[in-house]
């Protein structure tokens, strides 16, 4: 069995059965739960982890090897092992992690219009979480060669808002034929986008269906951490062989 295929039915097992958080003052060693959260390099290739809530971790153990990199998104499974200590909010045990597909905003122009592409995509979920637009989407797939997922600032229009930082949510699909619908997860990186003389951004992410389009109206606040962005976990998909 493939491990990315493992990874995605054991979280889809426990977002059904709405097992997606281990604060619950609990430190048995049978007691898991699975978040997002950002990973922070720390020296002699250690890391820590910060989730979406703003609390720290610290893996004190691990039952995986992971290689970090900065501003790298990932869904954990892990164990609360202690409280508050040295710094950080829990000491943890890392029972797995996932790498998310973790990209940075670009800029849309007419030399890279065409490799950014324009098809439709299906977004399921779009927010702001731990300073990254999170997208859970769907999109068809041939299983020829992996489909361009990108968030772009468009600067071939001047159709903009001016309260807010226009966006567009883009799926190059490289006219592959539409034979599968294939779930997917990125995360976009934020922090260029903000205002040194506000403590939030307004942001307009534009997605293009089969039929039209949908904008979604958010803000990114970043003086506090995103409480409550979400009420759930996503049913997250691991592997990324389909899309980049």
């Amino acid at each position: 069995m493939k491990r990315g295929f493992f990874a995605y039915f054991l979280i889809s097992t426990l977002t059904v059965l709405g097992i997606t958080s281990c604060d619950d003052n609990s430190n048995s060693l049978g007691n898991f739960g699975i978040d997002m959260a950002t990973v922070v390099p720390e020296a002699d290739n250690a890391y820590s982890l910060l989730l979406d809530n703003g609390k720290r971790l610290w893996p004190a153990a691990s039952a995986v090897r992971y290689t970090p990199a900065h501003n790298q998104r990932v869904f954990l499974n892990y164990t609360i092992l202690s409280d508050a200590r040295s710094g950080y909010d829990h000491y943890i045990k890392v029972n797995d992690i996932w790498n998310i597909l973790t990209k940075q905003v670009i800029e849309l122009n007419a030399q890279n219009a065409d490799s950014i592409g324009n098809d439709p995509v299906k977004a399921n979920a779009v927010w702001v979480g731990g300073d990254y637009l999170n997208v859970s989407f769907m999109f068809n797939y041939g299983g020829v060669k992996p489909h361009a997922i990108n968030l772009v600032k468009n600067t071939l229009t001047t159709d903009e808002k001016e309260d807010s930082i226009d966006l567009e949510f883009r799926h190059n699909a490289y006219q592959s034929q539409e034979t599968r619908f294939y779930e997917g997860f990125v995360c976009f990186d934020l922090k260029p986008l903000r205002s040194s003389v506000a403590d939030s951004v307004n942001l307009a992410v534009k997605v293009k269906l089969k039929e039209g389009s949908v904008t979604y109206d958010l803000v990114y606040r970043y003086d506090q951490p995103a409480i409550n962005s979400r009420t759930e976990m996503p049913i997250p998909v691991i592997s990324s062989n389909e899309y980049y």
